[in-house]
């Protein structure tokens, strides 16, 4: 992941009067709540309700540090040695993760999205991915980020198959939960998961095994000194939702949702981040990491089909409070 810098940007924002390296900037507004969505991988830079960050951010000059915020198509994660068979044919896709040697994140992660509609409160972004080595597909990533009336995040990922034979694929976001200026180390972390997928060093999973110790945040667990990168499934879901809450000890909160069609969740806890002493990513995500070859959570998409997932994030901030006296 991204190497540790000596000062973090706080939505710092480019002044130059020149387009920002993460290009076209979407500023949306409801209430007290606001969020920010870049050109660049259809990237969530900022949310937050009144005036309280609910996610890390970074400048629009900055490549995104850890993939903060961007969404991942047609893959989530990691594909080993960026290698996978399709129809008994090797397909090597370009690796993107060299220490590990992996294909990692998808094929967005570094391409404009075109603006679809927009409106004060929701914003719809588009990108192509066009056929290529190791992905020999024509397909559409349509993102949609709209404000709620409550002030949370919805957001909808709806990938199209524009080709003429079925396309595998996974989606998946990155973004990463903080409570304001409350450390997250100090955070109470909530995952409502019962299976993790036990990783080697190339961070690919090879068993699902019941959560244990540090793994286990059912009942939820204060982060601390924990760091971990792993993927987690046997998600609790309620009424078509499952939910993993970040809370300060003054009550206050933020969960990510996702729905059924997500089966997976990777929890990611550094001390990688620019400026940041501890960072939590919380990634809904329909397939772990290198589905490709093991077809844990890979789906096909027909010619002509689409596919959604849906997410989002909730907060609980000052204003939600009960009133002292």
């Amino acid at each position: 992941m991204a190497p540790a810098a000596t000062a973090a940007p706080d939505a710092v924002v480019n002044h130059s009067g020149n387009r920002p390296a993460t290009g076209r900037q979407f500023e949306l507004e409801r209430g007290d709540a606001k969020a920010v969505i870049s050109e660049l991988a259809a990237g969530l830079r900022s949310y937050s309700v009144a005036g309280t960050p609910f996610t890390e951010t970074y400048g629009d000059d900055q490549i995104p540090p850890g993939a903060a915020g961007i969404t991942l198509a047609p893959w989530a994660n990691r594909v080993e040695d960026g290698l996978w068979y399709l129809e008994g044919r090797k397909q090597q896709l370009d690796i993107t993760e060299v220490p590990r040697n992996n294909a990692i994140h998808g094929l967005l992660r570094n391409s404009s999205y075109r603006a679809v509609d927009q409106q004060s409160h929701s914003v719809t972004l588009e990108a192509t991915i066009f056929p290529q080595h190791g992905y020999p597909f024509l397909a559409r990533h349509r993102v949609e980020y709209a404000l709620a009336a409550d002030g949370g995040l919805v957001v909808r990922q709806t990938l199209f198959n524009d080709s003429a034979r079925p396309a595998p694929f996974v989606l998946g976001a990155h973004p990463y939960l903080r409570v304001g200026d409350v450390p997250v180390a100090d955070l109470v972390l909530t995952v409502q998961a019962g299976t993790t997928l036990t990783a080697d060093g190339r961070l690919i999973p090879r068993s699902e095994d019941p959560v244990s110790g540090n793994l286990d945040f059912r009942a939820g667990r204060r982060i601390r000194n924990i760091r971990i990168d792993a993927a987690f499934t046997g998600l609790a879901f309620s009424q078509g939702v499952a939910r993993h809450t970040l809370t300060a000890d003054d009550g206050r909160s933020v969960s990510l949702w996702q729905d059924d069609n997500c089966g997976y969740v990777h929890v990611f806890i550094s001390a990688e981040y620019p400026g940041r002493e501890v960072v939590v990513a919380v990634e809904p995500m329909t397939g772990p990491a290198n589905a490709f070859n093991t077809g844990a959570g890979l789906r096909w998409l027909e010619p002509g089909g689409s596919f959604t997932m849906s997410w989002g994030i909730d907060a609980v901030s000052q204003r939600d409070q009960p009133a002292q006296g």
